[in-house]
């Protein structure tokens, strides 16, 4: 008999099952929100990215409905072919009137968006300085590339410096790239720090704000807003798929990056365009980011009511360091957070056990929305109470 080349899988996955690092679906049953259906059980919804609560709007609905009817199911190829509608221009429109830069373009999702971007801006001769908890999309970008990449420390100053006094000047173009909100920390890259570093090595600077646009900024444009670096030239990726309720990613920047973009990256390039529908529900989710700034306020006052909830009754609770509606307390193993999640879930809360290789250690993940209500934080604080505050 000759040999089976995919035996492989079999072992690994066995592996992955010993470590607890086995993964599976769990299906929802219901419109997104604060609370839903998930598998037969009403759980209230701590697991989800949906920080404004859009995602089941009416609003949003309705926009993809009649998209749908007008421009149809999908858009049939990419956009330099036959998938470009007018749709697609006007989003892209809002998104830098948004974040106040001359264009933006919008990809298919925000992994594509980080791919194809990081990958036509620097190549073989050229490096990346990556921050150590970057998101995946932003390692496998640098990757693709080509590029060679120094990771720092997280979110560590000094450490940037150091490596770009050691490497900088043996490559031709140097592009730093981070996340602005750190999507399995909560807390928030030091971006005005790093600009100012970025200026004195002569290097680009990227960010993803998947996880800040719409929730950080006076007017919810996000991380760079927030630093009030707005104006400044760096590259600003994004998604349309968390506070902004829809799917799809964006880059927004100058005239000349956006149309250096449309000619050179790939995963724009070669993709089908983003559906009538999405496009439609992102561009009215962007309107209603600027016209409710009062959903921003109310996510604030979650947060803040659930970190006070958190320190008065369980002050043991080892959470990591936040300045977002992330919140993540670790846990010592992967086998303690998986049953710390079925315990929640027992209890009628969904917030999901995350686990390496996701991140260097085992956590429980809360993800606070706008649309939570009080009595749903109090239910998350007693439960974690009657678990004994889990170390």
């Amino acid at each position: 008999m000759p040999n089976n080349p995919y035996t492989w899988l079999e072992q690994s996955l066995a592996t992955i099952h010993r470590a607890d690092w086995y993964r599976s679906v769990q299906t929802m049953q219901s419109r997104p929100g604060a609370v839903v259906q998930l598998e037969g059980c009403q759980v209230i919804n701590f697991a989800s990215n949906d920080y404004l609560g859009l995602a089941g709007d009416e609003r949003l609905i309705q926009a993809a409905v009649a998209a749908t009817q007008e421009f149809g199911a999908g858009s049939t190829g990419s956009r330099l072919l036959s998938g470009h509608r007018e749709l697609h221009k006007e989003l892209e429109k809002a998104i830098a009137s948004l974040k106040q830069t001359e264009e933006a373009l919008v990809f298919s999702s925000g992994y594509l968006a980080n791919l194809g971007t990081i990958a036509a801006l620097v190549g073989k001769r050229d490096l990346i300085l990556s921050d150590q908890y970057n998101h995946s999309s932003l390692k496998n970008g640098a990757i693709l590339s080509g590029a060679g990449v120094v990771e720092y420390a997280h979110s560590d100053i000094e450490d940037l410096k150091r490596q770009l006094a050691k490497h900088r000047t043996q490559y031709r173009r140097c592009l730093i790239i981070t996340d602005t909100v750190f999507s399995m920390d909560g807390d928030i890259c030091q971006l005005p720090e790093i600009l100012a570093i970025a200026q004195d090595f002569n290097c680009m600077v990227l960010v993803d704000e998947a996880h800040a646009t719409g929730v950080l900024g006076a007017t919810g444009a996000g991380g760079v807003e927030h630093f009030g670096c707005t104006g400044q030239p760096l590259i600003q990726v994004g998604t349309l798929s968390k506070a902004l309720g829809s799917l799809g990613g964006y880059v927004a920047g100058s005239a000349t990056l956006i149309d250096f973009l449309r000619n050179r990256a790939p995963s724009w390039i070669y993709t089908t365009a983003l559906s009538p529908a999405d496009t439609a529900a992102a561009l009215a989710a962007v309107g209603i980011i600027q016209q409710e700034p009062e959903r921003r306020t109310k996510l604030s006052w979650n947060v803040e009511t659930l970190q006070q909830l958190i320190q008065e009754k369980l002050p043991l609770l080892k959470v990591l360091p936040s300045e977002s509606p992330i919140l993540c307390f670790q846990l010592a193993t992967a086998t303690d957070a998986l049953m710390a999640g079925k315990q929640l879930k027992a209890a009628g809360i969904f917030a999901p056990a995350i686990r390496p290789p996701t991140v260097p250690t085992s956590r429980i993940r809360i993800s606070v929305m706008a649309t939570h209500e009080l009595a749903h934080l109090q239910k998350l604080v007693n439960v974690l109470e009657g678990m004994n505050s889990p170390q």
